[in-house]
């Protein structure tokens, strides 16, 4: 009772499922962290180079690791890896044990995008959680994992296998 009587007032409707919910709050969020970026010098960043970025961040795959790993398409990977070599995010190198196999990894931009991409994202929070009172912030978080969890979720956030909706 008390949910639907702060959606009335908020004009939202009524009948927003938890899932709905939580995946607009991500999205607003996102899109917060993306005009922080862009302000800082990364407005040619989108969001859906995060999942690209999520595999470089610890590793150096080859084109076909990192297709398999966003479950795409060859083709479509390498053409997202060109997008960002020639924005300055990430380069292709030579495996050092075979230089037949070409190898991506994040370049300094890169690594600098996604340090600012952190520190914007816990500055979010931090705010998040002197507006609407650190506990309550800790408990929604609390029960998001919960739910995550619950309905299967969690594991392909473990292995960095989220992708696009």
């Amino acid at each position: 009772m008390v949910v639907e009587v702060i959606m009335e007032a908020m004009d939202l409707p009524a009948e927003l499922d938890i899932g709905s919910l939580a995946l607009f709050v991500g999205l607003a969020a996102a899109e917060r962290v993306r005009e922080r970026l862009a302000g800082e010098g990364y407005a040619d960043l989108r969001f859906s180079h995060g999942y690209v970025f999520q595999h470089l961040v610890e590793g150096e795959p080859t084109i076909s690791e990192l297709a398999a790993r966003l479950e795409m398409t060859q083709q479509g990977a390498s053409k997202t890896v060109a997008e960002l070599e020639g924005r300055g995010y990430v380069e292709r190198f030579p495996d050092p044990s075979d230089a037949r196999i070409r190898r991506v990894r994040l370049t300094g931009r890169g690594r600098a995008a996604v340090e600012a991409a952190r520190r914007i994202r816990a500055a979010q929070e931090a705010s998040l959680a002197e507006a609407h009172g650190a506990e309550r912030l800790a408990g929604a978080h609390a029960l998001l994992v919960e739910l995550l969890e619950a309905l299967g979720g969690a594991e392909a956030v473990r292995r960095r296998g989220v992708r696009p909706a």
